[in-house]
């Protein structure tokens, strides 16, 4: 099992970025959050299956169609989640 912390930049809000996330780490069985960022920003948390986790990473790295991302810096976190993914209320 993996859980990382990863941040997105570029233009990832407006552009239905968190739905996305959600619906794509749903499809993966994936645990944890998304969130947009008042800096602009799309947080996330993945847990699960390392295979998995990675996999959802390199999707965030395209994005949905009407994003341009420009980055992704990823972080090994401990935070502990519940079962299931979700989207949360800007931070």
């Amino acid at each position: 099992m993996k859980t990382v912390r990863a941040v997105i930049s570029g233009r990832v809000q407006g552009v239905w970025f968190r739905a996305w996330t959600a619906n794509e780490a749903n499809k993966l069985g994936l645990a944890g959050w998304v969130r947009n960022r008042t800096d602009g920003t799309v947080e996330a948390i993945f847990a699960g299956p390392e295979h998995h986790v990675d996999a959802m990473l390199t999707k965030c790295r395209k994005g949905p169609p009407l994003a341009r991302v420009d980055d992704v810096v990823t972080e090994p976190s401990n935070e502990s989640v519940a079962p299931g993914f979700h989207k949360l209320a800007t931070a």
